[in-house]
C-alpha cells in the first residue's frame, strides 16, 4: 500500500524550463507594475474601470502628436516637391485637413466605448485571423514612422552646427532622448504619465512656432515663390492625397488611447475633443511649413542650396538664424520635440504586435517596447552610414503615401462595419467575444475588400519609382481616394453576402 508521502511531488523534481521562464517573466512583470509600468495585454478594459472624467486629455494626446515639425514637413512638401504655389498649397491643406481629420476620429471613441485596442476592435470587421493582417501592417507602419521621425528631428538636429551631418543627427535622436522618453511613456502605458506628457509637452513647440513666425516673418513678404508654372490638377491631386495620408495613417492607432476614460460621455463630446485636437494641431504646422518653402527662394541663404535637396533642418536653421544661439537652442528642443508623436507610435506598435498572435499577448508590453528601440537604433546607424539618400526619401514621403494607401483601406473597412451594419450602435459588440474566433465574423469580406481597394490603389499610385496607369492618365496620385471608395463599396457588398451566409457570425 501506498504512503501518503507518495501521492506528493517530489521535492526534488526538477521544475521544467518553461515553467521556470513564465515564473521569471510573472516575478519580472510583478516587480514593474508597483513602480507604474504597465505589464497588461490587449484585454478589452471592463466598463467598471472606464471612469476617467477629464476627457480633455483626448484632445491633448492627438494635439501634442501632431504639433510638431513633422507636420512642418508635411506641409513644406507642396512647394518644395510638388512645385506649388501658396495659394494653392494653403488652399490644398485646408481643405484636406478638415474634410480628412474626421476618419480617425471614429476610433478615437471605440476606446472609451468599447474599451478595445485598434486591432483587437479590427476583429469584429475583419475576424479574428483575418485582423493579422491589418495587425503586421500596423507593426511595419509604426516602425517606419518611429524611423521617419528621426530621420525629420535628425535633420534638424543636424542643422544646428557644422559638425554635425544629417546621419549623425538621426543616430543621436534615434538613440538619444526621443528613444528614451518614447520608451518611459510606453512602459507608463497610458493612465496619468502618458496623458500627463502629452498634455505639456506641445508647450515648447508653440513657444518655436511663434518665433519661427516672429523672426522669419520678414522671409514670408518675399515676392519669389518655387512655383516655375501654373500648377496642375495632377500636382494638386498629389499633395492633397500626401496630405490626406499624413493625417489618415492616425486611424490605427486611435483607438489605442481613451480606453480607461468615461464609457458613459457623449460620443460626439469624444469625437470632437480628438477632432479639434488633430484639426488645430496639423493645420498650422502644415500651413507654416507651406509658407516658409513657399518663400524659400527669397531667402538668399537658402537659395544657394535649394538645388542641393530641400531639407527642412536647414530651412527652420535659416528662419531661426536672427535669434542667435537661442535660436538654436530652440531648434535643439524643436528637433528632440518628435518624442511627442514617438511616444503614442512607440505604444501602438507594442499593442498590435500582441494581437499578431495569441502567445505574443501573454508577454508584457516592454518587451516590444525594447524590440521597437533594438530594431530603430541599428536602422540609425544603418542610415548614417549609406550617406544623405534615404532621408531625402523618407522626407519626400514616399513611405507615408504607402502607409496612407493600406490605412485609408481599413478605415473605409471599419467604418463601414460601425455605421452601416452596426448603425453606429456600440452595444452591438460582444466585446466578450473578442478572443473567441468562432463567435467572431470570418473576416472573407473585409480581406477581400482590402485586395480589391489595392487592385485599384496600384495603378492609382504615383511614386518616383512608379506611377500607375490611372495616375499616368493626369489624375496624379489619387491611390488614398480611390482605396476608400472602392473599399467601402466592396465591403458594403461583400460584408452584406457575408451576414447572409453566417448570421451567427455577424456579431
Amino acid at each position: 500500500m501506498s504512503s501518503s508521502n507518495d501521492l506528493k511531488p517530489s521535492s526534488t523534481q526538477p521544475i521544467r524550463p518553461d515553467v521556470q521562464r513564465e515564473k521569471k517573466m510573472q516575478k519580472a512583470s510583478e516587480f514593474l507594475s508597483r513602480w507604474g509600468v504597465e505589464t497588461h495585454g490587449i484585454t478589452p478594459i471592463p466598463t467598471e474601470h472606464r471612469t476617467d472624467k477629464r476627457l480633455y486629455q483626448l484632445f491633448f494626446v492627438w494635439f501634442s502628436a501632431n504639433f510638431n515639425i513633422l507636420n512642418f514637413g508635411t506641409g513644406s512638401a507642396g512647394p518644395a516637391f510638388f512645385s506649388l504655389g501658396l495659394r494653392e498649397s494653403f488652399a490644398t491643406i485646408l481643405l484636406v485637413d478638415i474634410m480628412c481629420v474626421d476618419l480617425p476620429h471614429p476610433g478615437a471613441v471605440f476606446g472609451p466605448k468599447l474599451g478595445t485596442r485598434g486591432m483587437v476592435q479590427s476583429r469584429f470587421s475583419w475576424g479574428y485571423y483575418g485582423s493579422i493582417i491589418p495587425s503586421i501592417l500596423n507593426v511595419t507602419s509604426m516602425q517606419g514612422f518611429l524611423i521617419l521621425n528621426c530621420i525629420i528631428g535628425g535633420q534638424s538636429l543636424a542643422a544646428v552646427s557644422h559638425h554635425l551631418d544629417d546621419t549623425l543627427g538621426i543616430v543621436i535622436v534615434g538613440s538619444g532622448s526621443c528613444v528614451r522618453l518614447s520608451i518611459f511613456m510606453a512602459f507608463a502605458g497610458v493612465d496619468d504619465d502618458m496623458n500627463s506628457f502629452e498634455t505639456y509637452s506641445w508647450i515648447p513647440n508653440a513657444v518655436g512656432l511663434l518665433v519661427i513666425l516672429g523672426v522669419g516673418g520678414t522671409h514670408l513678404n518675399q515676392p519669389t515663390s518655387l512655383l516655375i508654372a501654373p500648377p496642375s490638377t495632377h500636382a494638386i491631386l498629389s499633395f492633397g492625397c500626401f496630405v490626406a495620408s499624413a493625417v489618415i495613417s492616425w486611424c490605427t492607432l486611435t483607438s489605442d488611447y481613451g480606453v480607461y476614460h468615461d464609457a458613459e460621455a457623449s460620443s460626439l463630446r469624444i469625437f470632437t475633443y480628438a477632432y479639434l485636437g488633430f484639426l488645430t494641431s496639423n493645420v498650422s504646422w502644415h500651413l507654416t511649413g507651406a509658407a516658409f518653402a513657399a518663400a524659400a527662394p527669397g531667402i538668399p541663404a537658402r537659395k544657394e542650396n535649394l538645388e542641393a535637396g530641400f531639407s527642412v533642418g536647414q530651412l527652420l536653421a535659416v528662419i531661426l538664424s536672427p535669434a542667435g544661439f537661442f535660436g538654436k537652442l530652440l531648434l535643439v528642443l524643436l528637433a528632440l520635440s518628435t518624442s511627442s508623436a514617438c511616444a503614442p507610435t512607440t505604444y501602438t506598435f507594442g499593442k498590435a504586435f500582441m494581437t499578431i498572435a495569441p502567445f505574443l499577448a501573454r508577454l508584457p508590453l516592454y518587451v516590444f517596447v525594447v524590440l521597437s528601440a533594438a530594431i530603430l537604433i541599428p536602422v540609425a546607424i544603418l542610415v548614417s552610414l549609406t550617406g544623405s539618400s534615404l532621408p531625402v526619401t523618407f522626407s519626400n514621403g514616399h513611405f507615408q503615401g504607402i502607409i496612407g494607401y493600406w490605412s485609408t483601406a481599413f478605415a473605409a473597412i471599419v467604418l463601414s462595419e460601425h455605421f452601416f451594419f452596426r448603425s453606429n450602435n456600440f452595444a452591438s459588440y460582444n466585446v466578450g467575444d473578442w478572443d473567441n474566433p468562432a463567435r467572431l465574423p470570418f473576416g472573407i469580406a473585409a480581406i477581400l475588400a482590402f485586395a480589391g481597394a489595392f487592385a485599384v490603389i496600384v495603378p492609382s499610385m504615383s511614386q518616383t519609382e512608379y506611377t500607375g496607369l490611372i495616375a499616368k492618365a493626369g489624375t496624379g496620385d489619387i491611390g488614398v481616394l480611390t482605396g476608400f471608395l472602392t473599399a467601402t463599396i466592396l465591403y458594403g457588398v461583400l460584408r452584406t453576402l457575408e451576414r447572409k451566409l453566417f448570421p451567427k457570425r455577424s456579431i
